[in-house]
């Protein structure tokens, strides 16, 4: 597998677009979040990566160009809702985002 390359966060502001959030919720068995956030860190680029929860319940919160991925990550993980997807770029211009 080819290594996921990092832009420098601290060069370009908005080097990851989309603030992306969610909830994971318990499907089938317990959730894990420091191997949620082991396999986001891994397998896609971004950057401001919380993962925070329990068994039961997961918080999500990456800033990333592909947030699709990540969403679908999380939907094999278990249940995702709450979901938000920001662009960082359209609110700094004072657009919604």
């Amino acid at each position: 597998m080819e290594p996921i390359h990092s832009i420098d966060a601290e060069d370009d502001q908005f080097a990851y677009r989309y603030d992306t959030q969610l909830l994971i919720d318990r499907r089938d068995k317990d959730l894990d979040e420091d191997e949620i956030a082991d396999y986001i860190t891994a397998h896609f680029e971004g950057n401001s990566l919380i993962a925070a929860g329990d068994e039961d319940l997961v918080k999500i919160h990456f800033h990333t160009n592909e947030p699709w991925k990540v969403l679908e990550y999380c939907n094999t993980v278990g249940e995702i809702y709450d979901i938000v997807v920001e662009d960082m770029i359209r609110q700094s211009a004072g657009l919604q985002g």
